[in-house]
């Protein structure tokens, strides 16, 4: 009798030890899972000016000197027009020659915002987003900088605004640009199938992306990039409000 109580008190024994092996278990794995893995601060970008190439000429977001392009789009804010221009000039941001387009935005013909975007192909042909310097206007007067950063200032970050294939990089989700707080854009891959009619013309094979921040939650856009031409369409994924390619210029013509 006596040997039977012990063998049942150790297999009690063995049983809390097991099950706290479990919990142990358990709780690592929560812990594991638990470490933030958020983006925001995880996101890390190391790039050298030798790692880039002089032009960006990367078929779904081509950059060359005097292209343009221009939208137009109709919200419950009135009629937008956006006018885009690949300048000559070009600007150093973090020791990275980066490519300056103007960006010029009128709401029913008075200017609202004024913007200088630049960008830089590194040699894979991935297109990389280093900053902005914005203008905001209100009531035809100049109202503040709200949205401008620079890559390497102040913690703020480069992002990808376009990969060199596209295709390899289907579902996966990734910053665009990265200044807490300020200028947090982010996009997922969804297709690069897509057939698009705008104004100015029909593609197929287009790029299409979810476009989204944080720092703005209910704000979501699918874009479209048509080869040789870069973005031809733009839809706000809760309205339905459209903003369209009306007319483009490439180089040389």
């Amino acid at each position: 009798m006596k040997d039977f109580i012990i063998g049942k008190n150790m297999k009690r024994y063995l049983l809390f030890i097991l099950s706290f092996s479990i919990v142990l278990l358990l709780l690592s794995a929560c812990a594991a899972g638990g470490e933030s893995t958020s983006p925001a601060e995880t996101y890390t970008v190391n790039l050298t000016p030798a790692e880039f190439v002089e032009l960006v000429d990367n078929p779904y977001f081509p950059l060359m000197p005097g292209t343009k392009w221009v939208y137009e789009g109709t919200s419950e804010d009135g009629v937008e027009r956006i006018e885009i221009e690949v300048l000559a000039e070009t600007r150093e941001v973090m020791g990275i020659t980066a490519t300056v387009l103007h960006d010029i935005v009128h709401l029913d013909g008075e200017l609202i915002e004024d913007t200088h975007d630049w960008y830089a192909q590194d040699k894979e042909g991935n297109v990389w987003y280093l900053g902005e310097d914005v203008s905001n206007y209100e009531d035809g007067a100049f109202k503040n900088k709200e949205g401008s950063w620079e890559a390497g200032v102040d913690g703020a970050l480069p992002g990808i605004l376009m990969y060199a294939d596209p295709a390899a990089h289907l579902g996966e989700t990734y910053r665009q640009e990265y200044y807490p707080g300020v200028a947090e854009d982010m996009a997922e891959l969804l297709s690069v199938t897509e057939s698009v009619t705008v104004p100015y013309g029909s593609y197929d094979n287009v790029v299409k992306t979810k476009d989204y921040t944080p720092l703005e939650p209910d704000l979501l856009e699918n874009k479209f990039y048509a080869q040789g031409i870069g973005v031809v369409k733009e839809i706000d994924i809760n309205t339905g409000e459209e903003v369209l390619l009306i007319d483009f210029k490439s180089f040389g013509e």
